[in-house]
């Protein structure tokens, strides 16, 4: 499998979705953080559409979201998120599990994406996901095997003050199993605002690394399932 090619085409996708305006439907707005949502086209149910302000650069809130090392001490969707294969400094794959959510009606699930950060003319990053199949981490019983559709973060400085940066997320997850569309489409708003607040309060703490320790926390830090 190709997979720095379909990261590329990944990036391409979320690009895209950035430059649509059209057909986007508003679905809450909380705490200066607005959800949007249109029909995914690439399944039966809803790609989505967050923007909020971080207070940082737009190169460290790349960074930020870019490296897995630190994600569940301030991600508090996810219990896992571990890097699992590196294919180069830009492109990696990861395993994660997600806690359970909707007060308990939805069980945590389990991914297997792959994760690639692009830079843009104008100071603009596009970290990209995916779902891959990876036949090292094989669906298990334990959690129902979720699917990422094409989905991002695009990162740019905001414009009337460039030390502040513009977040725009697209999500559309495919998270499989018997579940009712209402309460997915009545639980995920809320769940993607909490994810933003997170990251601003965990971004205050984040410490980026050098390229000499990113290089080797990305070889040692991550241990395989047993």
């Amino acid at each position: 499998m190709d997979y720095k090619a379909i990261a590329q085409q990944t990036a391409q996708e979320v690009l895209g979705y950035s430059q649509d305006i059209s057909g986007w439907k508003v679905v809450k707005i909380s705490k200066k953080i607005t959800v949007s949502s249109k029909a995914s086209r690439r399944f039966l149910g809803n790609l989505y559409r967050i923007e909020g302000i971080i207070p940082e650069s737009t190169t460290k809130l790349s960074d930020f979201l870019y490296q897995p090392g630190n994600r569940v001490t301030w991600d508090k969707s996810l219990k896992v998120y571990n890097m699992v294969h590196r294919i180069d400094s830009d492109t990696f794959i990861c395993h994660t599990i997600t806690q359970s959510f909707a007060m308990g009606s939805i069980s945590p699930r389990d991914f297997i994406d792959l994760v690639y950060i692009k830079h843009y003319e104008g100071n603009m990053d596009i970290i990209s996901s995916k779902s891959v199949d990876f036949p090292e981490y094989p669906p298990t019983s334990n959690y129902i095997r979720g699917y990422n559709h094409p989905c991002g973060y695009v990162c740019s400085p905001l414009k009337e003050n460039p030390a502040h940066s513009k977040l725009v997320m697209f999500v559309q997850t495919e998270l499989k199993g018997k579940l009712s569309p209402t309460i997915i489409e009545k639980s995920m708003p809320s769940n993607l605002v909490n994810f933003i607040l997170n990251a601003k309060d965990g971004i205050k703490t984040h410490k980026t690394p050098s390229t000499r320790d990113y290089h080797h926390s990305g070889h040692t830090s991550f241990q395989r399932r047993k």
